[in-house]
C-alpha cells in the first residue's frame, strides 16, 4: 500500500508525496553553490510537482520556485509579496494564488492545506546564528528603523565572501522587500497532518492552536516569539514549539551548511535533548537528504 513519503534536499525544501500521488514541494531552493552540502537534486531535475507553498519571500525558500511552476505548471501558494516576484519573473497569473494566514485550499480530492500567520527569526540580532545550546539574550523592544540599523550593518560585511557564494547571491536576487510576511503551512492528508514552518519564528496563540502528527520546524538562528527575539537557547525554543504542539515527530530544517561561508551547520543534539525533556512522548527525526522518509509510518524512529 502506498504510504505519504517526505524528502528533504537541505535548507527548508521539502517533497512530500500522498499515496494519492499529490506532489507537493515545501519551498524550492534546490540549486547549491560548489562547495556546499548537496542533495542530489537541483532545479533542472525536478520533472513532477502539483503544487509549491512557499513560507516566506527570502531567496533560500523562494528561488527556484519560478522554474518549477513554469517547468511543470504547479501551482505556487506564497505571499503578496512571494507572488509578487514570480509574477515579474513570468509565472503565469492563474498558477499563483497569494495568501496572507486565515486560507484553507484543497490540494486535490483528499490534500486540504491551511495557511497560518507566522514570524520570521530576527535576522537582524547581534547573533543571528547561535549554536543550538547557546543562550541569547537581550535586543528586547527595539523599533523597527533600530532593528533595520542592524541588519545594514551584518549585511556590510559580506562583501569578505567568496566569489562563489557572492555570484550565488548575485543569481539568487529577487529584489524582495524582506520576507513578505512568513507563514506557516498545516497539511491534512489522507494518512495524517503535517505542519510546515520554514523560519524560526511563531505567534505561540497560533501555534498552540494546532496539534499536527508531523511538525517540520527550523532549527537554525535567533528564534522570534511574538514579535521579540527569544531570551534563550534556540533548542529550548524548538523545544517549547514540540511541547505546545504535541506532535509524534519533529522534522528539523534549516539546518545544514547550505551556504557555506553565509550559513553554518546547526548540531541538533542538543534540540533532541530538550525536545525529549519538554515532550517525552515527540521523537526528533532528523532527515538524510532524499531518502524518502515514511512520513507517518510506525515505529517513531
Amino acid at each position: 500500500m502506498s504510504t505519504a513519503t517526505l524528502d528533504w534536499y537541505g535548507c527548508a525544501t521539502f517533497r512530500l508525496r500522498t499515496p494519492e500521488g499529490l506532489t507537493v514541494f515545501l519551498d524550492a531552493y534546490l540549486d547549491r553553490v560548489p562547495d556546499a552540502e548537496r542533495s542530489g537534486v537541483e532545479v533542472d531535475d525536478v520533472t513532477e510537482a502539483d503544487w509549491i507553498l512557499v513560507g516566506h519571500s527570502h531567496f533560500d525558500h523562494l528561488w527556484g520556485a519560478e522554474r518549477i511552476a513554469v517547468r511543470t505548471g504547479a501551482t505556487v501558494v506564497g505571499s503578496y509579496e512571494s507572488v509578487r516576484i514570480l509574477a515579474r519573473l513570468g509565472v503565469p497569473e492563474e498558477q499563483l494564488l497569494a495568501v496572507a494566514g486565515g486560507e484553507r485550499l484543497a490540494l486535490d480530492a483528499t490534500t486540504v492545506v491551511r495557511v497560518l500567520p507566522s514570524l520570521h527569526s530576527c535576522v537582524w540580532s547581534s547573533q543571528p546564528m547561535p549554536p543550538a545550546d547557546e543562550v541569547c539574550l537581550g535586543e528586547l523592544g527595539l523599533t523597527l528603523q533600530e532593528r533595520t540599523a542592524k541588519m545594514q550593518a551584518l549585511w556590510a560585511g559580506l562583501g569578505a565572501l567568496g566569489d562563489d557564494v557572492r555570484a550565488h547571491l548575485a543569481a539568487a536576487d529577487l529584489s524582495e522587500r524582506g520576507d513578505g510576511g512568513a507563514l506557516v503551512f498545516v497539511l491534512d492528508t489522507s494518512e495524517g497532518s503535517v505542519l510546515f514552518q520554514d523560519s524560526i519564528g511563531c505567534w505561540s496563540g497560533v501555534l498552540g492552536g494546532e496539534s499536527p502528527d508531523v511538525a517540520i520546524l527550523a532549527v537554525a538562528g535567533r528564534g522570534n516569539r511574538d514579535g521579540e527575539p527569544v531570551q534563550g537557547s534556540t533548542a529550548d525554543f524548538v523545544a517549547e514549539q514540540a511541547a505546545a504542539l504535541g506532535a509524534r515527530r519533529v522534522v528539523p530544517c534549516h539546518h545544514d551548511d547550505w551556504l557555506p561561508g553565509f550559513s553554518r551547520a546547526i548540531d541538533t543534539a542538543p534540540i533532541r535533548a530538550a525536545v525529549e525533556r519538554a515532550s517525552p512522548g515527540t521523537a526528533l527525526v532528523d532527515l538524510g537528504y532524499a531518502d524518502g522518509h515514511r512520513l507517518f509510518e510506525s515505529p517513531l524512529t
